[in-house]
């Protein structure tokens, strides 16, 4: 006969006020004894409170962020067996185990037991986890155990937990990612090239090093960056564009803007030359469907802006450049930047742009090859404008000349398409004018 069990937090020495991390079961839901029910996390280590029975979960009383300690109820379990006398302890580390290679063959996964998440390239030799990154990853026991089950190698698993924690759910995700791979896409470290993978240096061998962690940013976008420089087939074109009366307007309205609070900077003329010129070549502000069989075509014109952070490069987006003026454009950009320094940016601001501009000229250099930023087709790179004799039919005479730098996505625009774009814009910026058109 079924009977209710109310199953608590065991003793867990002088821990109190405990975090709870994650939340391993919901009401419904059949568990077998010792099953994992919920996480902890203390500062020393991470613990997991297991089931002392089998049965239903009837309700959950925690939630991620409670604040737990030794008694505290963590849910009702319907089961069919009695309670054992004594409550089990909570488990503070993961269980040493044999690392698991992977199969040689693809994996094919059946209910009996879940597949390998990777499989290595044919007549190679078995993969065995890096228990080095396995170790260090950043997972409850629990996920531990799941993905020892299942040969997944953590270290090589992006957590979405607080802390970047590594959830079940990713190990899951991780696993279907490896399993919908084309054959021979896993080689070569997962580039989709037949390549040997990476092996690792152990720098310390040829002199004194340090190591310092990657920020939150630059593991976040490197990924992304890494992802679209290897599926896009980028071309850059590189013009000049002469901006010295453009330049010279900017400066006589500058003084009267900084009265205001405003910073007058290039960068708006830019955005507002960038929309012309989208207008002008509609290809540029599109982006491929999800099948690649077709252009979205977008009838709005958000421009992206590459800003430089502490912690790294973000590219907020300005919408509706189109219907803003150039002095309701300083401002906000002059508003944003100081918000991304501070951290203080939400997701929303970094989505829906179809255009971005990454503007290096306060700091220096010439031409540069920008990485496009998907599922946008193109992006432009601004260098330092610079002072050179152009020959005006007569004579040479001095003119402040700005690098441009235009790469694009080579399977929506073709060479042409792009030099004319580049050669448009430049010919914009180079006549003020045009930006009322």
């Amino acid at each position: 006969m079924a009977n209710a069990i109310e199953v608590k937090v065991p003793d867990i020495g002088d821990f109190k006020n405990i975090p709870v991390i994650e939340v391993l079961v919901k009401p419904g839901d059949t568990i077998k004894k010792e099953d994992s029910l919920v996480t902890l996390e203390s500062d020393k280590s991470t613990m997991d409170v297991p089931s002392p029975a089998a049965g239903v979960v009837k309700d959950v009383r925690l939630k991620v962020g409670d604040k737990v300690s030794a008694g505290a109820l963590v849910l009702t379990l319907e089961a069919g067996d009695a309670a054992p006398s004594q409550p089990a302890a909570a488990v503070a580390a993961p269980v040493p185990a044999a690392p698991q290679p992977a199969k040689s063959a693809a994996p094919q996964p059946t209910e009996a037991k879940p597949a390998p998440a990777t499989a290595p390239a044919p007549a190679a030799s078995p993969v065995a986890v890096d228990e080095g990154g396995f170790g260090k990853s950043h997972a409850s026991p629990s996920v531990r155990r799941f993905a020892r089950e299942l040969g997944v190698d953590l270290s090589r698993v992006k957590g979405s937990g607080p802390k970047e924690r590594v959830l079940k759910d990713d190990v899951q995700e991780f696993v279907k990612a490896e399993l919908s791979r084309p054959a021979g896409a896993a080689a070569g470290g997962g580039l989709g090239f037949n390549l040997p993978p990476m092996q690792p240096v152990d720098f310390a061998k040829f002199g004194p090093v340090t190591s310092q962690p990657l920020s939150r940013i630059q593991k976040l976008s490197g990924g992304f960056l890494h992802r679209n420089w290897v599926s896009i087939p980028h071309v850059t074109q590189q013009d000049e564009a002469d901006i010295t009366e453009l330049e010279a307007f900017r400066k006589s309205q500058a003084r009267d803007a900084e009265k205001s609070g405003i910073k007058f900077t290039m960068l708006g003329f830019l955005m507002k030359a960038s929309v012309v010129a989208l207008k002008q070549f509609p290809q540029f502000n599109s982006s491929l469907s999800a099948d690649g069989e077709s252009l979205v075509l977008k009838n709005y014109f958000h421009i992206g802006v590459a800003v430089d952070t502490p912690n790294g490069l973000v590219v907020p987006v300005i919408r509706d450049v189109d219907k803003k003026g150039l002095l309701e454009i300083a401002k906000e950009l002059g508003e944003l930047s100081t918000r991304m320094r501070a951290g203080k940016i939400a997701p929303a601001d970094l989505q829906g742009g179809c255009f971005s501009i990454s503007s290096l000229g306060g700091i220096g250099g010439t031409f540069f090859t920008p990485i496009i930023n998907a599922p946008e087709v193109a992006i432009l790179g601004v260098g330092k404008a610079g002072m050179k004799p152009v020959w005006n039919g007569k004579e040479f005479a001095p003119r402040l000349m700005l690098p441009l730098s235009l790469s694009y996505d080579h399977r929506v625009i073709d060479g042409a398409l792009g030099a004319r774009f580049s050669t448009f814009l430049a010919t914009v910026l180079t006549d003020i004018r045009r930006l009322a058109l």
